[in-house]
Parts: C-alpha cells; sequence; structure tokens
C-alpha cells in the first residue's frame, strides 16, 4: 500500500514539476529552461548522495554489468523536459495531464508486451474510453468559446 501512495505522490509531483519547468521555459527559453532543470536536479542529487555517504547509507554500485540502454533515462528526461517546455503553456493544465497520462497508459501496455508478451485489453479500453473523453471535452470546450463569443 505504501508503495500506491508513493506512486500517486509521484504522479502529482510529476505534473508539478512539468508545469514549474514550463514555466522557467517561457521565460528562459524551452533548452535554457531544460538546463537549469538538470543542473539544479544535479546539485540536488551530489549533496543528498553527499550527506547518505557522510551518515553511511551510501555506497557507490559497481558500473560493470549495467546495459548501455540503461543511461539513457537522462535522454530521455531531456526530451521530455524541453517537448514539455514547449507544449505545456499552449494547453492547461488538465489537459496536460490527462494527455501524459494516457501516453503513459500506451507506453506501459506496450513495454508490458515487449517484455511480458501479452496485452491487457481492459487497459487498451480504458485508455481509448479516456481519449474518447478527453475528444469530447475538447469538443464541448471549444462549443462553449464560440457561445461565449
Amino acid at each position: 500500500m505504501i508503495y500506491m501512495i508513493l506512486a500517486f505522490i509521484c504522479g502529482g509531483l510529476t505534473i508539478v514539476s512539468i508545469i514549474i519547468n514550463a514555466n522557467l521555459g517561457q521565460k528562459l527559453g524551452a533548452f535554457q529552461g531544460g538546463l537549469i532543470n538538470y543542473i539544479i536536479g544535479l546539485t540536488v542529487t551530489l549533496i543528498i548522495m553527499t550527506l547518505l555517504a557522510i551518515i553511511g547509507k551510501f555506497e557507490m554500485s559497481s558500473f560493470n554489468g549495467i546495459p548501455f540502454y540503461a543511461y539513457l533515462g537522462g535522454l530521455v528526461g531531456v526530451i521530455v523536459v524541453v517537448a514539455s517546455n514547449i507544449v505545456i503553456p499552449k494547453i492547461s493544465a488538465v489537459y496536460s495531464t490527462v494527455l501524459i497520462f494516457i501516453g503513459q497508459i500506451f507506453t506501459g501496455i506496450f513495454i508490458d508486451y515487449l517484455t511480458l508478451g501479452n496485452i491487457s485489453i481492459g487497459k487498451v479500453l480504458g485508455g481509448l474510453i479516456i481519449i474518447g473523453g478527453i475528444m469530447y471535452n475538447s469538443y464541448v470546450d471549444k462549443n462553449s468559446l464560440i457561445v461565449k463569443s
């Protein structure tokens, strides 16, 4: 249960982080905002690692045996941060959140298929229903703006 709560908190913090970074990206530029994001992230990580090492709760693991693709998370992260800095200011926080969620669902389904060899029809249908809801909501929002004008 604690991991489900932590995952829920991480989901919320992900959206907060993306919106904060997008605001910074609007002021500095998408790439500069991404750079600041990673510089601050690296600095905080180094401080935490140093403090944990001082109290004996951290030791460096060996880099032997780690496949090269395990290091690509940073590259993917840069793409996500910079793309979010460009896209997020153009759409609402709710749409951003739901579209990111849909992307995560279908990516998760694909990864499960690659690693486990099966596809959850329920998850696919759930994702499609969410997409339908977003399309409907977008249509209603668009028409309500036309009526108000």
